[in-house]
């Protein structure tokens, strides 16, 4: 049996449109922003560039011979060791020293040892402030001393 709608029975059919030969093409909506995915695309391959060059960029192309570690070497030289407490404290060697006399007790021990290019390590607590230990270190040369060393802890031993 067959059933006899009328035309604006069906579903998904508007009575007043007609056939479905006469349809309306609607054009596509404009897009008003700005597609930002490929400008994050060229930032980040600048990024990558600028991140492998700059290590390159910053050491100069100089040929250079760069000395070699003395640390185990110093450890049974002889030695004059001027240390900075957490107060700001001093010793030369184990002799309590005010800053006033620093000087002259440093030129005191060069002048007693044999060999004029003792080395003097300054020994300062890690509370000291810079400002004092750049001081000491100014006023040892002032001494008379050529060549001075910053005493430092290694990793995972205690001095």
């Amino acid at each position: 049996m067959c059933s006899i709608r009328p035309r604006s029975a069906v579903p998904g059919r508007s009575p007043s449109r007609g056939s479905s030969m006469k349809r309306l093409i609607q054009p596509a909506p404009t897009i008003a922003g700005i597609n930002v995915t490929p400008i994050i695309d060229v930032a980040l391959v600048l990024v990558i560039i600028l991140l492998i060059t700059a290590p390159m960029i910053s050491a100069s192309n100089m040929e250079i011979n760069l000395p070699e570690a003395q640390a185990r070497s110093i450890e049974d030289e002889v030695r004059i060791s001027v240390t900075i407490g957490k107060g700001g404290e001093l010793a030369v060697d184990e002799d309590q020293v005010t800053p006033d006399a620093l000087i002259a007790a440093i030129a005191a021990r060069i002048e007693a040892s044999k060999d004029k290019d003792i080395l003097v390590v300054v020994r300062a607590d890690e509370t000291a402030s810079y400002e004092i230990v750049r001081k000491i270190l100014k006023d040892t040369r002032k001494a008379g001393a050529k060549r001075i060393a910053i005493a430092t802890r290694q990793r995972g031993r205690l001095n």
